[in-house]
């Protein structure tokens, strides 16, 4: 049994909004990401495993436990990040993060001090006048501090400046490296293409597909950007027996789709030209699936 499974999970709020059957699985130690536009249904989803909602068809299992049914139980070995902030009555962060540690029932302080000397978080700041930055980082702090096994995070990176955003995905990487399973949500790629082992697309409640990030830093059709010193190389090349895709005329530059097993035959017909660069374009997650995207646009039309 995998260490999460959602099966068939369907919540219909009507007009189209929803999740509808959703299937995943997540495995020990595993680092899951969900991605999707706002509204796709990736906090629905989220909230059947926090056990906020009731599924109209389907089921969620952590540990083997329902969702629904044992979520105390569940909570346990859970540490979860909202999507939306919402902190109860308290007169500063440390309050709360000491409210908190009580009702997990245990928390390693010297583990907690890490986590904020690491987001550089201030938690003596009264929590009513925090900025959205200093809320995230106090919600993240009060889902790590009691070493959870599993982390459930839901846009976990909202409102975090880019110096913190990496310092918390280097937290994410750590907390891999200790074999945490990890269910992680995201509008950005290039989050989940860096910390995550697979990812799922949710669009209009519907999971569309799942990668594997390991394949997708390894996917087997290239692409090169190839700019040539002068414009008659650059006509020159236009007639060698590749797939070229975007040409750019004025800057004798060239793009050219090509299968791994193909580079060294570019590479040797490039020695007959006057090469000023030739570059790989990095595929990424985000490219993968926009590419499903149109494919789906197009079985559709």
């Amino acid at each position: 049994m995998s260490l999460v499974e959602i099966h068939q999970l369907t919540k219909d709020y009507g007009m189209g909004r929803g999740v509808f059957d959703i299937d995943l699985k997540v495995e020990e130690g595993e680092s899951f990401g969900f991605v999707g536009t706002n509204g796709a249904g990736k906090t629905t989803t989220i909230r059947h495993l926090m056990g906020f909602l009731r599924p109209d068809k389907g089921s969620c299992t952590i540990r083997g436990l329902d969702c629904w049914k044992q979520a105390a139980e569940i909570n346990r070995y859970v540490g979860y990040v909202p999507g939306e902030i919402a902190f109860p009555d308290a007169p500063d962060g440390f309050a709360f993060l000491d409210r908190q540690a009580t009702l997990q029932g245990e928390s390693d302080r010297e583990h907690r001090d890490y986590i904020l000397d690491k987001l550089q978080l201030d938690a003596s700041a009264n929590l009513k006048r925090m900025s959205k930055g200093m809320k995230q980082k106090t919600a993240i702090v009060a889902a790590f501090m009691h070493d959870p096994q599993i982390l459930i995070l839901d846009e976990p990176t909202t409102g975090l400046d880019p110096l913190m955003r990496e310092s918390f995905l280097e937290l994410i990487e750590e907390e891999r490296g200790r074999g945490k399973t990890i269910f992680m949500s995201s509008h950005m790629f290039n989050e989940l293409e860096t910390t995550c082992d697979r990812v799922a697309m949710i669009r209009d409640g519907v999971i569309i597909d799942i990668a594997s990030t390991v394949a997708i830093r390894h996917y087997e059709n290239k692409t090169y950007k190839i700019e040539f010193l002068d414009s008659a190389d650059y006509q020159r090349f236009l007639s060698e027996p590749f797939e070229l895709g975007e040409r750019r005329e004025q800057l004798n530059q060239v793009f050219v789709n090509i299968s791994d097993t193909e580079v060294d035959h570019l590479v040797r017909t490039l020695t007959g030209y006057r090469i000023k660069f030739f570059t790989e374009v990095k595929y990424s997650l985000e490219k993968y699936f926009n590419s499903i995207y149109k494919k789906e646009a197009a079985d559709v039309q």
